[in-house]
């Protein structure tokens, strides 16, 4: 081989070996939105003022606690949580503002309606959205990756927990959100009767109530459901709506699954213990915990809830949660502990990427491999849904405790008793 051609050779090497090193180095990953030279940039769109603020500051709390004093290769990570109100409107122009920003994914955006109206832009701009505060568990448009489990999977939880219990199928009824949100946990409804014999009538209305045309459509006075209309808690019409349905079947409701917001589920629970009657409710994780137990003391009530979480108990000894109390402190609750989850599980995935920081990347890794956050298993492997855990706890005394089929048991056992008027 000829000197000349010799260092021709040699150039080319080290030309390649440079390049190689310069694809591996800090510099190059500003080539991906959202990653500079020092930071890693998150988005997310959250109620931080309004009726859903307490929510939204939560989420935020956790995420941000989990992200303080964590680095990516050397970048820190930013987070950027812009406010709208829980408006879907306003979501829209929050999300085009993080795309103005370059953010590189969005984490904990929330809002069934809101994460909704938002993903198209998302999608078009490709930016993956993780962990969204929602029970939706949307599988697209674009990229999402799951943390909770679905609203859906937490009130069929419930319902198969009634019927072993000994809850007839007809005795099933719902109190929901007229819209997205709380048709997601009609179908959880549907899920669990349609697995029962002697639940067909009740199946068919649910399943016309699901099928109806529109945002919002007069779905009252149609089957076992009631439902109010999104932003109100005005109770009357839905429980107005269940009482025909037990007169038409010549049954009761034993148990009322409510999928809503908190005030809108602690009126209809005083308003029917107003009415005198004797129905055991469930509220879902979206409006559980602390802030539903304040809400229901204030009304005079102290038993006959069952709650769903999608988060580990407050006081449980996994590693992830003792880390996450010894974070949070006194701020921490529900809805922190899964803000400071899902931040967890996007450090995972981040620090998981083969390669350059880039989006496809860092989906491929989320893809690749399960996560352990500290005791708590996340996985993508196979779906886009991550978790799918969900727990239930019953209000007794004023006091959360674990809902076990003998404590359920009880609860419905008295079933001729109605309570005392809490009004």
């Amino acid at each position: 081989m000829s000197v000349n051609h010799q260092n021709r050779f040699f150039n080319k090497a080290v030309v390649g070996l440079l390049f190689g090193l310069w694809l591996a180095s800090p510099g190059s990953w500003a080539l991906e939105k959202g990653i500079t030279e020092k930071t890693i940039r998150i988005g997310a769109n959250l109620p931080l003022e309004g009726d859903r603020k307490i929510n939204g500051l939560a989420l935020k709390r956790g995420i941000e606690a989990a992200f303080a004093n964590q680095a990516v290769r050397g970048l820190q990570i930013e987070y950027v949580a812009l406010n709208d109100f829980y408006d879907p409107a306003k979501s829209v122009e929050t999300v085009k503002q993080l795309i103005e920003k370059e953010v590189f994914a969005t984490l904990g955006n929330y809002g069934t309606p809101t994460v909704k109206a938002t993903l198209p832009l998302l999608a078009e701009h490709k930016i993956p959205v993780v962990a969204p505060y929602t029970g939706a568990a949307f599988t697209g448009p674009g990229d999402v990756l799951n943390f909770r489990a679905s609203t859906a999977s937490e009130v069929e939880s419930v319902v198969e927990a009634a019927l072993a219990a000994g809850v007839k199928p007809s005795e099933v009824c719902a109190y929901v959100q007229n819209d997205g949100l709380g048709m997601n946990g009609l179908k959880g409804v549907r899920s669990a009767l349609a697995k029962q014999a002697g639940a067909e009538k009740s199946v068919a209305k649910i399943d016309q109530i699901l099928n109806m045309a529109g945002d919002a459509p007069e779905r009252n006075g149609m089957g076992p459901v009631g439902v109010y209309q999104r932003d109100t808690t005005n109770a009357r019409d839905g429980y107005q709506s269940l009482k025909k349905w037990e007169t038409d079947v010549g049954s009761r409701c034993r148990l009322v699954a409510t999928t809503g917001v908190y005030d809108a589920a602690a009126t209809f629970m005083a308003y029917a213990r107003y009415k005198n009657e004797a129905w055991v409710f469930s509220s879902v994780s979206t409006a559980a915990g602390g802030r539903l137990q304040a809400l229901l003391k204030g009304k005079g009530i102290s038993d006959n809830i069952i709650t769903t979480q999608v988060v580990p108990s407050l006081t449980s000894s996994l590693p992830v949660v003792a880390e996450a109390r010894k974070a949070l402190g006194e701020h921490l609750n529900e809805v922190s502990l899964e803000g400071y989850l899902d931040a967890k599980l996007l450090v995972a995935v981040l620090q998981a990427v083969d390669g350059p920081l880039t989006r496809e990347n860092f989906l491929k890794a989320a893809r690749r491999q399960p996560y352990d956050l500290g005791g708590l298993k996340v996985d993508f492997t196979t779906s886009n849904q991550g978790a799918n855990a969900v727990t239930l706890s019953v209000l007794k005394n004023g006091q959360y405790v674990a809902a076990n089929l003998s404590e359920l048991t009880g609860l419905f056992s008295n079933n001729g008793a109605r309570p005392a008027n809490t009004q």
